[in-house]
């Protein structure tokens, strides 16, 4: 659950289409140290598929996503 991850760093990408949401997340993870985690929330529909390539692109770890209404909420731990 959601509420057992530590979130470290939070990104608020609501109101941004692609590639805006994944360009910010990029940024923002270089910024924590391995080991901590990001929460990256988005209104984009295509999210969902973007963070999964670009989880599976970088090899950080993307722990758990969810969506709250039309908030889409994703978890992501730095892992290099």
């Amino acid at each position: 659950m959601a509420e057992d991850i530590k979130v470290d760093s939070a990104l608020d990408c609501k109101g941004l289409v692609c590639p805006e949401p994944i360009v910010k997340i990029n940024m923002a993870i270089k910024k924590l140290q391995v080991g901590q985690i990001i929460m990256m929330e988005s209104t984009d529909k295509g999210a969902a598929n973007d963070m999964h390539s670009w989880a599976k692109r970088t090899g950080h770890q993307l722990l758990k996503e969810e969506a709250e209404g039309n908030v889409l909420k994703f978890y992501v731990k730095k892992m290099k």
